[in-house]
């Protein structure tokens, strides 16, 4: 059993027949009355955020997690399909639980946090940016780079991006997985 000052962000946490990741927390010690945590925890199993506070002192319980890096192979009817990159294992997980699953390539490399006792994923983080083809777009005008005016595209695993006047299809362009917009052009060397 951990306590309120063991609070930390990435911490993992059973609250409410859940388990939660913390987001983000703040210690708080009012001029009247006793200290608090506020904190911002996120389910791991439903996706949902929600606002806390527990009292200093208060007791919680830490569940053991593990990070794991896995290679996405394929999805099919059962589930998007990964392999362990040290022991060859496979495990599937459900396309719920995968945030922005539309922007994953067959081959990228995603880190799978699990429980360490029930050797369960919890979740799946993708890489921070991912390099991805056009593979259709309107055509841009040569000049088209004044103004901040997007067009949608559609990269190469099928998932629609908003990119600038001037990308073409063919065109590379790295894509920033937590929100799915473009971040920049590639240039070819």
């Amino acid at each position: 059993m951990a306590s309120t000052s063991d609070i930390r962000n990435g911490l993992c946490i059973e609250h409410n027949h859940d388990i939660f990741k913390i987001v983000e927390f703040q210690h708080v010690k009012p001029g009247k009355g006793a200290a608090f945590v506020r904190t911002k925890l996120k389910s791991l199993t439903t996706g949902r955020v929600l606002d806390n506070t527990f009292p200093a002192g208060h007791k919680i319980k830490e569940v053991r997690v593990r990070n794991y890096k896995y290679q996405y192979l394929y999805n099919d009817d059962m589930g998007y399909h990964f392999m362990n990159n040290e022991t060859y294992e496979q495990t599937q997980i459900d396309g719920k639980m995968i945030d922005r699953a539309d922007l994953l390539q067959e081959g990228v490399e995603v880190t799978i946090l699990f429980h360490d006792e029930k050797n369960i994923p919890l979740t799946l983080d993708l890489p921070p940016s991912i390099v991805m083809e056009i593979t259709y777009t309107e055509p841009g005008v040569k000049g088209d780079t004044a103004t901040n005016t997007m067009k949608p595209a559609t990269v190469e695993t099928g998932a629609e991006v908003r990119v600038p006047l001037f990308v073409n299809i063919g065109d590379k362009i790295r894509v920033d997985t937590t929100k799915g917009t473009y971040m920049e052009r590639i240039k070819d060397k």
